[in-house]
């Protein structure tokens, strides 16, 4: 398939772009403490450049000094140009665009530990205690200088444009959305006056940039989860007026940091591609601006066609490029099967994140992201047969890498398929993008001429018979047996062989377990049409999600009436009924079926390991074999141990 839209020039007052894919502003915390630009960031920037990339952002550039966390990027002062247009050179040397996202945070960053913070009423924020106090006219007047200052200092850099941050409730959102914004002077009360904050810094941008230079403006398409809020009417009328102001094209969004709309944000898998598509191409119509359209975008086919349907002007590709910076040039080449998908796991993403032992995000997909120096290919110099116990996820790109440095892996698969875990969480609700990437993983391992042995157990035997000179141990885990009297009854089952099609419980069904899998396996039951009630031992179900998902799932329980019992521990199973004790009174739940989903235990390697070290083979335990995780773990330790040999 030709992709003549989407590799298609676009020309935007003085800048030129190459084709319609737009790499996004998205969080790292890959810059440095004190807000400057650092290797790690340029080479980061350059790989997706480099991998044919039309035009890409910076993550949130802090334009204002009192309220710009350490931690993220700085453009309020002339001492962070040079960083900058050491990363503005690295980009365009590497063929490419970029542009920064000129930002003040509000309330998003009052718990951060910042002197000042801006917001248009009184408000409390997450992490503050009492109320923060509305900006007062002189506050906002700062805000607006710091917005054209910031845009000198853009220019001086290099910036080929900029993008001004009117959306996901940050100060100038805050100041649009009468959901916020409960002022009586001239900054509130009419759409008018509301957008004067807005304007004011679009034409302080303005003021300090050449006429040549493209202004971009994320916005977002309405209001969610929150009353009296922009409509998305609002927004068509305020981006008019952003127009006249001076604004050229429009990055659609949606979401807001302080509800559940902060799903929109970093979409996860539970909500359906193109979600947003359909706002921006009213928003485009309304306007007659350029626009950006945002919405889990993946697939080159799917943007080729939100471009050819007229639906927006070009794309953004954002975690599409975290999981294959190659993207862009794949896609070109018609080597759309070689592109790695973004799965919208959001594990290493937006989790990796918010998560203050993280150091900065990861990638499922793609064990190099924020590593893209040290991490790229190198061949060895001394080709070794390496043994692979396990077709998961981990032991695959195990396999793939190390066929790639010029090494000899031999995969050796118990079961008749690859994939492992994580091909079988794709049969849960919502995720079948889960299996088609655990499915397409294998697809690169036996391309890349991976010797695959399938239902073949790695044995003492086969050991012998190889000889290899290393074993990786990706044999994963098995689901956890707890011990429950009436466990082994025949009605009694447990989730991976519900979600395997093995078992299929009938009538009135419990399920012993609150975690992902547990809530998956309900909701998997529940779209069948049976009655569900969760019991978890923890206060809470969905603990080991991560916020968005955790997000999407319970709201996608509770619209299906899935029943949940917390603080429950499980004292019987008998032929008709679950026996809790919860809060030390004894609780009955009648039932029809029992599901068990209380996680699972590695899958016993001793016997590989004694024999590797009694025979001198040097081994490496991966993944769930060593101790059960999430499959971005399994993925990153498996990467690790086949770049290191």
């Amino acid at each position: 398939m030709s992709y003549t839209n989407l590799f298609s020039p676009i020309d935007i007052r003085g800048m030129k772009l190459k084709n319609r894919v737009v790499f996004p502003a998205m969080g790292t915390k890959i810059p440095g403490q004190e807000k400057y630009v650092t290797q790690q960031l340029i080479d980061y920037h350059v790989a997706r450049a480099e991998g044919g990339c039309g035009l890409n952002f910076t993550e949130v550039c802090g334009v204002h000094g009192p309220s710009t966390p350490n931690g993220f990027l700085g453009i309020y002062d002339e001492k962070y140009v040079p960083g900058l247009k050491n990363l503005t050179d690295a980009v365009h040397e590497a063929g490419g665009k970029v542009g920064v996202q000129l930002w003040q945070g509000g309330l998003a960053i009052a718990g951060y530990g910042v002197e000042s913070k801006i917001t248009p009423s009184d408000d409390t924020a997450y992490g503050v205690e009492g109320i923060i106090p509305a900006a007062t006219i002189e506050e906002i007047e700062e805000i607006v200088e710091s917005f054209g200052t910031a845009a000198k200092n853009a220019v001086l850099a290099g910036f080929d444009c900029i993008e001004f941050h009117a959306g996901h409730g940050y100060s100038p959102h805050a100041f649009l959305s009468s959901a916020w914004n409960k002022r009586t002077d001239k900054y509130g009360g009419s759409l008018e006056n509301r957008a004067r904050f807005s304007l004011e810094c679009i034409k302080a941008i303005r003021d300090n940039i050449p006429e040549d230079m493209p202004l971009f403006m994320r916005i977002v398409a309405h209001d969610d989860y929150v009353e009296n809020g922009l409509t998305i009417e609002d927004t068509i009328e305020f981006c008019k007026m952003a127009k006249e102001a001076g604004v050229d094209v429009l990055d659609v969004s949606r979401g807001n940091f302080g509800t559940a709309a902060v799903k929109f944000e970093v979409p996860p898998v539970d909500l359906p591609k193109n979600f947003n598509v359909d706002n921006a191409a009213k928003i485009r119509q309304a306007t007659g601006m350029l626009t950006i359209a945002v919405g889990r975008i993946n697939d080159p086919g799917q943007a080729e066609e939100i471009l050819s349907s007229d639906k927006a002007d070009m794309v953004v590709v954002g975690r599409g490029q975290l999981a294959d910076p190659e993207f862009c040039n794949k896609a070109l080449n018609g080597n759309t099967k070689g592109i790695v998908k973004c799965i919208a796991c959001n594990q290493g993403c937006f989790d990796g994140y918010v998560n203050p032992e993280v150091p900065y995000i990861t990638c499922l997909r793609n064990p190099a992201l924020g590593r893209e120096a040290e991490y790229g290919l190198v061949r060895t110099k001394t080709s070794k047969s390496v043994l692979i116990a396990g077709g998961g996820v981990a032991g695959l790109e195990a396999a793939t890498v190390l066929k790639r440095r010029g090494h000899k892996p031999i995969l050796c698969e118990a079961s008749d398929s690859l994939g492992g875990q994580f091909a079988l969480a794709g049969e849960a609700p919502r995720k079948e993008e889960m299996k088609e990437a655990a499915l397409a993983t294998a697809e690169v391992a036996k391309s890349e001429g991976v010797d695959i042995r399938l239902n073949t157990p790695v044995t003492e035997e086969l050991l012998a018979e190889i000889k290899p000179d290393e074993l990786i141990i990706a044999i994963g885990a098995t689901a956890r047996k707890p011990n429950i009297p009436g466990i082994d009854l025949p009605h009694v089952t447990d989730s991976h062989d519900v979600l395997e099609g093995l078992d299929k419980p009938n009538g009135q069904i419990v399920v012993i377990g609150g975690g992902l899998v547990g809530l998956e396996v309900a909701e998997y039951l529940s779209e069948q049409d049976k009655k569900v009630t969760v019991v978890e031992m923890l206060d809470e179900v969905a603990k080991d999600l991560g916020q968005l998902r955790k997000i999407c799932v319970l709201e996608s329980m509770y619209e299906q009436g899935i029943d949940t019992v917390t603080d429950a521990i499980c004292s019987r199973i008998t032929e008709d009924k679950v026996v809790l004790e919860v809060n030390q009174q004894i609780k009955e739940i009648p039932c029809d079926s029992v599901v068990i989903a209380t996680g699972v235990n590695s899958n016993p390697s001793d016997h590989l390991v004694d024999y590797c070290n009694k025979n001198n083979i040097t081994y490496h335990i991966v993944g769930d074999a060593l101790t059960p995780r999430r499959a971005l773990d399994a993925i990153s330790e498996a990467a690790e141990v086949a770049r290191a040999l």
